[in-house]
């Protein structure tokens, strides 16, 4: 095992204490968002809000929970609520969404997602739990492509069917702070590739 450090490790590390001499935490933390490089994104950010919406994007819904709980905005009601979806927790989501728009009242998407998730958790709740993988009618399902060679990708290439890993890390990269587009997507992609149709 060697154990004398090589060049390229004491240069990330040379790279890294100097960059955190000239920019804050949140700042590191932007730089890193930018890479896709969510959960580093995360553990730097100081900014509860900040740190919420990069442990979302990272898939860490728990973790993003907590960071929006250190707020007392209406967006980080918000931001939990969609966490709280994301972990099927639907009943709890609505708190947050009730919450929410207390603290600001006409509130549309907040509106949306907490119809959204009383949904859920009727069909939860009438079929004896979650239903994963069920159908539950969604409208239609349009994947929009951005003009330029900006934004994600997100395009699946092949000729073999996406495992589900695939679809769900495909989904994660579209998702911004609202799951209401994301859950839409998916029980559409769910419904139209339902067997037993």
């Amino acid at each position: 095992m060697n154990l004398v450090p090589t060049i390229a490790t004491l240069s990330l590390a040379a790279a890294t204490w100097w960059s955190s001499l000239w920019f804050t935490p949140d700042q590191q933390g932007d730089r890193l968002m930018k890479r896709g490089e969510y959960a580093a994104a995360a553990k730097a950010y100081r900014d509860p809000m900040r740190q919420g919406v990069a442990w979302f994007r990272a898939g860490e819904f728990e973790k993003a929970d907590q960071s929006f709980a250190r707020s007392a905005s209406p967006e980080a009601e918000y931001n939990r609520g969609n966490c709280l979806i994301m972990l099927g927790k639907y009943d709890d989501a609505v708190s947050r969404y009730d919450r929410a728009l207390e603290l600001r009242p006409d509130w549309p998407d907040a509106m949306a997602n907490r119809d959204l998730a009383i949904a859920r958790a009727k069909l939860v709740e009438q079929k004896g739990g979650d239903m994963g993988d069920q159908k539950i009618g969604a409208d239609e399902i349009t994947f929009d492509k951005p003009n330029n060679n900006e934004g994600q990708d997100t395009d699946l290439t092949g000729d073999k069917p996406a495992t589900d890993e695939a679809l769900q890390a495909l989904w994660l990269r579209r998702v911004q702070t609202s799951p209401a587009d994301f859950l839409k997507s998916k029980f559409a992609y769910q419904l139209a590739t339902d067997p037993s149709e």
